[in-house]
């Protein structure tokens, strides 16, 4: 074979090649869970969310970087290996409080693509950046936190304040990527006899808050108590002091009847009065009106005289004077 139909062998089969690379790389596939960068000679000209084949100039002229739209998951301070077991990394995990003790403290951060041109070229690697990033908020938050917080009714806050520290880093990093949650994992003590020590402060206290709770309720049992004592009190003092400005205000105006009695007949009205004082005082005495002037014979005691006359001795009066 001659030199110059070798050559034309080699110029068709390169020209093969080159258009089968570029039938092969003209075109691509997004599916709905995903979203591409086209990169035309290195630069980021273009982001194509909808499903479907597209088309482009082939390699090497433009490429299609396919990233995820999926909500992917940072987990810091451990790790899951193939077996499925959870690797713990303490050096990584280990915090001090605000109140200088020390917690191991491991969380997830749920995080998503939403700029896929600055995630692909705004940083080299955008994860090991939103690693460090969430190290550095997690270990902020604790450090400005108590222990009993970060390890009992705090958490929620401290879960809300790490994101919101970790997003306005990563927003002042700009690199394409949006954090949607953190959630702690666990935050615990760095040995068992710390962690007995501290569940026996937590039980004294849980102890002690129910002491207070219930010495609060037997003071508001027996406040009620009182204060309804109290009001029962006013209240038949009150119904005592109507009784008696009535007696008054009734006494006062029998006196006032009297006294104008009095005024017209003086001493029928004294008469009247001192018999009617000795029935009170003497309710089963007998009352003779006696006038003295001053003869042997006070009284004749009628009463004594008609019970001793018999019915007999009557009936003979009776019957002789007719």
């Amino acid at each position: 074979m001659s030199t110059k139909k070798l050559l034309s062998v080699i110029g068709l089969s390169i020209v093969g090649i080159l258009l089968l690379i570029a039938v092969f790389t003209s075109w691509y596939t997004v599916d709905e869970s995903e979203q591409a960068v086209i990169v035309t000679f290195g630069v980021a000209n273009e982001t194509n969310t909808e499903a479907g084949l597209h088309f482009k100039l082939p390699w090497p002229i433009q490429k299609a970087e396919i990233l995820s739209k999926e909500t992917y998951s940072l987990q810091f301070g451990y790790n899951q290996n193939a077996e499925g077991e959870i690797v713990a990394f303490d050096k990584e995990t280990k915090m001090i409080t605000g109140d200088e003790n020390i917690v191991l403290t491991d969380l997830v951060v749920q995080w998503k693509i939403t700029d896929p041109k600055k995630y692909l070229f705004n940083a080299e690697a955008p994860q090991d950046i939103l690693h460090d990033a969430t190290s550095a908020s997690i270990r902020s938050i604790i450090g400005s936190s108590l222990i009993d917080d970060a390890l009992t009714s705090g958490k929620a806050e401290i879960e809300a304040e790490t994101r919101d520290l970790l997003a306005s880093l990563i927003e002042k990093y700009d690199i394409g990527i949006t954090v949607l949650a953190v959630k702690l994992q666990d935050v615990e003590l760095p040995n068992e006899e710390v962690r007995a020590a501290f569940t026996n402060v937590t039980d004294a206290r849980e102890t002690m808050n129910t002491k207070i709770n219930e010495a609060k309720k037997y003071e508001n049992q027996k406040r009620n108590e009182a204060l309804g004592e109290k009001a029962a009190i006013n209240s038949r003092a009150e119904g005592e002091k109507v009784a008696r400005v009535q007696q008054a205000t009734g006494d006062v105006a029998l006196f006032d009847k009297l006294y104008l009695e009095y005024d017209n007949n003086p001493e029928v009205t004294k008469q009247r009065i001192v018999m009617e004082t000795l029935e009170s005082v003497l309710p089963n005495a007998k009352l003779y009106i006696m006038n003295d002037d001053g003869g042997t014979m006070k009284y004749l005691p009628l009463d004594g005289l008609q019970t001793a006359v018999p019915p007999a001795a009557e009936t003979e009066e009776e019957g002789g004077g007719n």
